[in-house]
């Protein structure tokens, strides 16, 4: 509006001029000129907030004379403190009263002020007694609260037993979820080493089938190696996003590949809440197996389209088989949301808690059939 007035003046004056081609000049000039000044003036004066907000220099920090420079170091000071080593404590049998000796298994990320700490299940399962070091110097015994090998997280629990202590919480956005693309540092403890930094970028989102169905990986080429399970994968203003997990390895190989995977902090984070509430994850099972629906069987079964997933075989003892679901049965629907594919099915199956009734739409022999089924829960492999 100030630039339409201002220029609505300047058009006036011009009019007064008696030359036209000098009137249509000066006007062309001036309105060049009235745009720098404001230009200038929005530059002088956006830049004072620009250089006094924290988050301009988020990137690039003060380097003594050479300027800025670009650096992940606040990042890192905000997260590495809520990652910790865990260790083992071996104790010789012929020895008990040795105090014995730590083992470096891996790493983890402190949840929460009161203790919890996520890390893999592949890290601990082995462990007798689990001491946890911070990078502060402190060191505490820690309880399992819970594991999920099917996820391969587990849930540790610290107590801070000196009044006042406090302990470094990991800074978490869940509503964020990474990018392909985006900027990532690695935490964790490699070889034992001490707690090292790597960088890479995300280089893939929902690489699932990895270790699981109920896995949608982030793929990173940031340095994933032995002892860096458990550790935090954060973006560049230091906010957990992923929680370290595996390299990828081809046959005898180890890693180095500049392919390696963490398990995104929303499902990480809901499986912690289960494991912290029941000590395991409840899953849902309704005891089939499935494909997708391939052009050639949506021909053979008469169906409109490729959607839904075929069952390919049934538990004889699951909740399928008491509902007279049979195989080549297509699901479409499951509590009436559209089921595009085996992972979109599988999922709702297990989020679903076990003994509640679902309806699932069905496609039998041409015809849409609506089938109520109840939920059983899915046993892991010591409950079978």
């Amino acid at each position: 509006m100030l630039i339409r007035a201002i220029h609505a003046n300047l058009a006036q004056i011009f009019l007064h001029l008696p030359n036209m081609a000098f009137k249509d000049t000066l006007l062309y000039v001036g309105k060049a000129v009235l745009f720098g000044l404001i230009m200038a003036a929005v530059f002088l004066f956006v830049t004072p907030l620009l250089t006094n907000n924290d988050t301009s220099n988020l990137f690039f920090q003060k380097r003594g004379d050479n300027g800025f420079e670009l650096s992940f170091s606040r990042a890192v000071r905000r997260a590495a403190p809520a990652v910790v080593n865990i260790y083992s404590l071996s104790v010789n049998p012929n020895q008990p009263l040795n105090s014995g000796s730590l083992q470096g298994l891996g790493s983890g990320v402190i949840m929460s002020k009161e203790g919890y700490i996520l890390t893999n299940y592949h890290v601990i399962k082995k462990a007798d007694e689990i001491v946890v070091a911070l990078q502060d110097g402190r060191k505490f015994t820690s309880e399992v609260v819970g594991s999920d090998p099917v996820t391969d997280l587990a849930v540790l629990k610290v107590e801070v037993k000196v009044e006042g202590d406090t302990l470094p919480i990991v800074p978490i956005n869940l509503g964020v979820p990474a990018q392909v693309g985006d900027v990532v540092l690695a935490i964790g403890n490699p070889y034992n080493l001490g707690q090292t930094i790597t960088q890479g970028i995300i280089s893939a989102t929902g690489r699932n089938g990895l270790s699981s169905g109920y896995l949608d990986f982030l793929q990173t080429d940031a340095a994933i190696n032995a002892g860096n399970s458990g550790g935090a994968l954060i973006d560049t203003s230091g906010q957990l996003i992923g929680i370290n997990t595996a390299a990828f390895q081809v046959g005898e190989e180890g890693g180095g590949h500049g392919i390696n995977f963490a398990i995104p902090i929303k499902l990480a984070h809901s499986i912690m809440s289960k494991l912290i509430k029941n000590g395991r994850v409840i899953r849902g099972a309704l005891g089939i197996t499935g494909e997708p629906i391939s052009t050639v069987m949506a021909q053979i079964l008469n169906l409109p389209d490729l959607t839904g997933v075929m069952i390919t075989g049934i538990d004889a003892k699951g909740p399928a088989a008491q509902a007279q679901l049979t195989p080549r049965d297509v699901i479409t629907k499951y509590e009436d949301e559209v089921v595009p594919g085996v992972e979109m099915l599988m999922d709702r199956i297990a989020e679903t808690p076990p003994g509640k009734q679902v309806t699932m739409t069905i496609i039998r022999q041409g015809k849409y059939f609506e089938v109520p089924v109840t939920i059983g829960e899915k046993l892991s492999e010591d409950q079978q």
